[in-house]
């Protein structure tokens, strides 16, 4: 009699769950992400509005926007330090009082000097919520799925700003500035207490890890330098684009404003997903070519089918290149150095948006609008050579303090 014996067929290793992607900690975050961003852009247009009430005229408007502007890039420069010495927490919380507390009292004086404290207030607000709660975000997100999360977060923090903008502008026409203003604060202020909740950073020793440490250390500010470029084509769509293309296709300026930020949406989740899975940094030169591409059909402003066309393209590589930059960035710093990273892009956002919106008007006064726009392609076609060089750039780069 022969005994049949069975084997065990070898094992097939399973593959690796992924770790959780929306945790407790992240959705307190998305709490006082959304308390910031509907505070800061509810009454991002009707401050503006306000001012030019108060009697000061569009100079009194451009004055308002302005400081709140130029307290935001300054604070986005001092805020590592600030993380660095006092952990995420204290940052997040001081940051969400100083932009709604203001808000509060914005209507107790029309003066256009009160005006402007209050903005250079939030302004300063504003810079330590995105930086400290940019780095925070970045520490709760698991390394694996960094791209992932961070097109989630894009979502979260981007849905205020296409809601609140409009409905800010209408509730003051209907309801009248206090009300608004009332709103805009109480959103900050309630979010702080989200914050106990939220985990804390290890605190320096005292050495603050420097932005222009950062800006010194080319893994990190190549991929900046070619966000800026086109950050700086961001705000020349959203200042210009109202006023090159004829008024007799006001419609399509409005479909081109909606189709632009909901194709950059739609790009950030696809280049989180995909960039996890393949790397980030293949992503960056695609973005470029495809954001000068937008911006050269948008050149033909009186063909109302290109300016569509152009627009939603550039929104389409406007977004892989948002995605991409910030978690290759995060990707080539340890955690101390987060706050560092969350402060350079955001600085290349805000600062390229404002040159942007100056340079082109500048440029467009002499060329008119369909050059100026040529001309903004072939400047950003630019840092295509800057995005292939980085594609050579380790994963891990040194500590931007070291």
């Amino acid at each position: 009699m022969t005994t049949t014996y069975r084997t065990e067929a070898p094992a097939i290793p399973l593959p690796a769950a992924k770790p959780p992607l929306v945790t407790r900690p992240l959705m307190l975050r998305f709490v006082s992400m959304l308390g910031s961003s509907i505070s800061f852009y509810l009454l991002l247009s009707v401050v503006p509005l306000y001012a030019q009430g108060t009697g000061g005229g569009g100079g009194a408007a451009g004055l308002a926007t302005g400081a709140l502007m130029l307290a935001t890039v300054c604070g986005e420069l001092g805020t590592p330090r600030l993380v660095s010495r006092y952990g995420y927490r204290a940052a997040l919380g001081g940051g969400l009082v100083l932009l709604g507390a203001p808000a509060l009292v914005l209507t107790a004086s029309s003066g256009m000097g009160w005006v402007v404290l209050v903005c250079l207030l939030r302004g300063l607000g504003f810079a330590v919520t995105v930086v400290a709660g940019g780095a925070l975000t970045a520490a709760l997100i698991p390394d694996e799925r960094r791209g992932e999360g961070l097109a989630l977060v894009g979502i979260v923090a981007g849905a205020p700003a296409l809601c609140a903008l409009p409905l800010g502008v209408w509730s003051a026409q209907h309801f009248g500035y206090t009300p608004v203003a009332v709103v805009a604060g109480l959103a900050a202020l309630v979010a702080v207490a989200s914050v106990p909740g939220l985990p804390d950073g290890e605190r320096g020793t005292g050495r603050a890890v420097g932005v222009l440490a950062g800006l010194r250390t080319p893994a990190l500010s190549r991929p900046a330098l070619v966000f800026g470029a086109s950050a700086l084509v961001a705000g020349i769509i959203v200042t210009f684009l109202p006023l090159a293309v004829a008024s007799a296709s006001t419609g399509v300026v409005a479909i081109s404003l909606f189709l632009q930020p909901l194709a950059s949406t739609v790009a950030r989740v696809v280049a989180g997903r995909h960039g996890d899975r393949h790397g980030q940094a293949g992503l960056v030169p695609p973005g470029v070519v495809l954001s000068a591409a937008g911006v050269l059909l948008t050149a033909l402003t009186h063909d109302d089918l290109a300016v569509i066309a152009g627009v939603t393209v550039f929104g389409v590589g406007f977004g892989l290149l948002q995605n991409a930059t910030l978690a290759l960035m995060y990707a080539r710093a340890p955690r101390s150095s987060y706050g560092t990273v969350s402060a350079l892009w955001n600085f290349a956002y805000d600062a390229g948006m404002g040159i942007g919106a100056l340079g082109f008007g500048l440029v467009a006064g002499r060329t008119g609008y369909p050059w100026a726009f040529a001309l903004t392609a072939a400047l950003l076609m630019a840092a295509l050579p800057v995005a292939l060089r980085d594609l050579r750039t380790p994963r891990r780069a040194a500590s931007p303090s070291e």
